[in-house]
């Protein structure tokens, strides 16, 4: 089922059930009452409660954002790194060259056809992949450079290879729920809260205060999704693609 359609099931279920509710409350109401009574008091905590919220909400969509932004930049510099093993070879005889493009080549195939789907079905990266790049950091170290312009080429490209192991260690700590579970139990709490608190408010049977009322649930129901959805920033809908490997090795 695509996760656009359980956002939209979602909200509409929400937007059901604050209307029903407000249909039967209002059924179970005097003919004497006046929506007019709420006391002040009632209506200034809930405008609080509402405000503070919003900022946790809103800073639980910024720093899903910005860890989606950078595990993007996770992957890009991986990518670039092993672009420039691959390119900075060329100082060194064929054989060691293309052994390392080769190797260089078999690992950003891997970690696209195989390794991607595994890290975003199980959150972790694969064993296998960690062994291509180790054979990758063996063709860069254990060449003895024979003049000095190779042993120039030879400590950039040992940097490189630093380079990408730093940066697919980042990409495994990201593949995960960069949320804890205490963080998402204040969020949703915090979102029927703020929709049930609604209810304090006399709201009546009117369609602009049902429309009100409606969108506002669905407003919360959208933004949890969001943060979900951010949340894992290589497995979800909207996640971090493995298009820098693409880009730097049109072959795959």
């Amino acid at each position: 089922m695509s996760q656009w359609l359980v956002l939209g099931i979602a909200m509409a279920a929400v937007c059901g059930v604050v209307l029903i509710i407000t249909v039967l409350k209002e059924r179970r109401l005097a003919d004497d009452h006046d929506p007019t009574e709420t006391p002040d008091v009632i209506e200034y905590l809930t405008m609080m409660v509402g405000v503070v919220y919003a900022i946790v909400l809103g800073l639980a969509i910024a720093g899903v954002w910005e860890a989606r932004s950078a595990a993007e930049d996770t992957v890009r510099a991986e990518a670039q790194a092993l672009h420039e093993v691959s390119a900075r070879a060329r100082a060194y005889p064929a054989p060691v060259r293309d052994r390392i493009r080769s190797d260089v080549q078999a690992y950003a195939s891997y970690v696209v056809h195989k390794e991607w789907p595994v890290m975003s079905d199980q959150g972790q990266l694969t064993q296998r992949g960690t062994e291509l790049l180790t054979k990758v950091r063996a063709d860069v170290t254990d060449y003895h450079p024979r003049n000095d312009f190779e042993g120039q080429s030879y400590q950039p490209l040992v940097d490189q290879i630093a380079v990408a192991d730093g940066a697919r260690n980042a990409r495994a700590d990201a593949a995960d729920s960069t949320l804890p579970g205490v963080v998402w139990f204040g969020l949703i709490a915090g979102g029927a809260i703020s929709v049930g608190i609604m209810f304090t408010l006399q709201i009546r049977r009117s369609g602009r205060e049902m429309l009100m009322a409606g969108l506002f649930s669905a407003l919360i129901a959208f933004l949890l999704f969001l943060v979900w959805d951010f949340d894992s920033p290589f497995s979800r809908g909207i996640s971090a693609s493995a298009d820098p490997f693409r880009d730097l090795f049109p072959h795959l």
